[in-house]
């Protein structure tokens, strides 16, 4: 899973915040992690993680082996985490990081919106994840207001009437 990330975001040229094998294993166990295989073939993933006292919920990490893209399985992914994440946390704000059209376009298809970053969480811990991302410099730079990635956020509060 992790050489599958690091792969694919040093071919876009794109960040990504690096995760430990440790890190990744610990999703599973407490089932915040989506693993999609074809067969016993490894296909993709995502991982759930909450920050600001659960009031903030992130899907990250999102990757579809190569040979299985441009078949919709990176919106199944997403769909699945965005699902157990409200299941989960249904009062939380649910955002995203993504320098990635494809992301974007999902994420958007899901009810989130481009913000600003002051709209994020302010916890650390997230920030932190951010340092292992070749664009890092740049949110340093700019006191966490700009980076290269697109800030997207969905409220649960605006959207108590859809069906």
């Amino acid at each position: 899973i992790l050489e599958t990330i690091t792969t694919a975001a040093k071919v876009r040229g794109t960040g990504i915040a690096k995760r430990t094998h440790e890190y990744v294993a610990q999703k599973m166990k407490e089932g915040k992690a989506i693993i999609a295989l074809c067969g016993e073939e490894f296909t993709g993933f995502c991982y759930i993680e909450s920050w600001g006292n659960k009031q903030y919920v992130a899907n990250s990490g999102l990757i579809v082996v190569e040979k299985f893209r441009l078949q919709g399985l990176a919106k199944r992914i997403k769909k699945e985490a965005f699902e157990r994440s409200r299941a989960l946390w249904p009062n939380a704000k649910l955002f995203g990081l993504t320098s990635g059209g494809a992301v974007m376009k999902i994420n958007t298809e899901l009810g989130y919106v481009p913000v600003p970053f002051s709209e994020l969480t302010n916890d650390e811990a997230f920030w932190r994840g951010c340092e292992g991302c070749c664009n890092h410099d740049v949110l340093v730079r700019t006191g966490k207001r700009y980076c290269i990635c697109t800030a997207m956020l969905y409220d649960p509060e605006k959207h108590k009437n859809d069906k």
